[in-house]
């Protein structure tokens, strides 16, 4: 009688034990004020129609692969498949011009000649880490990305400035404020989009989406938030180009 009573009760508590819930899915969600530009991109909007073609050239350092060995797991790959789901009916292809180590007075240079090469719909200037590693003076950063949009946008192409990547463990030894706020003129100034990788990334950690704070953050971690940045860029550049879901059908 008593193991069938310790059975009884095991069970009855068994059956009010509450259910534990599975922690909640990394969703990545951006914030829509993150993702809203009052600057537009009339070149993107007019290649992105059924039959069209859109080509996006991204200009960056090693934080546009870095931790992904594999650069179909990087942020430009992703944009590029975000994109095409979101833009059926266009062609649409992201090529990485990289510049590794470069400061942005070290490529304000090459932007011109670059697009007029490469001929793209969109460049979107990945900088300002190198600088902040670097500690290029701010107002010599400030001229190179005037120089930089200008030199791109005389030569045909519409222009998407995207700031420093956010690590929590680097915040306190590199200081990134002056290239930030630099980078938020020169783009009201030249009406650009300032996609804010630094605010999303950091909204990211601080929500507890990711764990940027680990000193070894591992491979899974990498592709997953360069997967989330492509999604977010995707969604950035369709608003800022104002493209609206009647645009995107496809005449039979």
């Amino acid at each position: 009688m008593k193991a069938v009573l310790r059975l009884t009760m095991l069970a009855c508590l068994l059956v009010a034990a509450p259910v534990r819930a599975e922690p909640p899915a990394h969703t990545c969600e951006v914030p829509a004020y993150l993702l809203t530009s009052e600057s537009t991109l009339p070149k993107v909007e007019a290649a992105a129609k059924p039959g069209g073609k859109l080509d996006i050239l991204v200009i960056g350092s090693r934080s546009s692969v870095i931790g992904v060995s594999d650069h179909s797991a990087a942020y430009p790959s992703r944009l590029q498949a975000y994109l095409k789901e979101k833009l059926p009916g266009v062609e649409v292809n992201v090529a990485l011009e990289l510049q590794v180590k470069k400061t942005a007075e070290e490529m304000a240079p090459t932007l011109e000649q670059l697009v007029t090469d490469k001929k793209p719909n969109l460049v979107i200037w990945q900088t300002g880490t190198v600088d902040a590693m670097k500690q290029a003076d701010a107002e010599d950063f400030r001229n190179a990305l005037d120089e930089g949009v200008a030199a791109m946008q005389k030569a045909g192409t519409d222009v998407i400035l995207m700031n420093l990547q956010y690590s929590p463990r680097t915040e306190t030894m590199i200081s990134g404020s002056a290239y930030l706020d630099n980078m938020r003129v020169v783009a009201q100034q030249h009406d650009v989009p300032l996609f804010d990788r630094f605010a999303i990334m950091r909204h990211w950690n601080e929500s507890g989406d990711f764990d940027l704070f680990s000193a070894s953050p591992g491979m899974e971690l990498a592709k997953r938030v360069h997967d989330c940045l492509g999604r977010a860029l995707s969604t950035f550049v369709v608003d800022a180009a104002k493209i609206k879901a009647a645009d995107l059908r496809i005449q039979r």
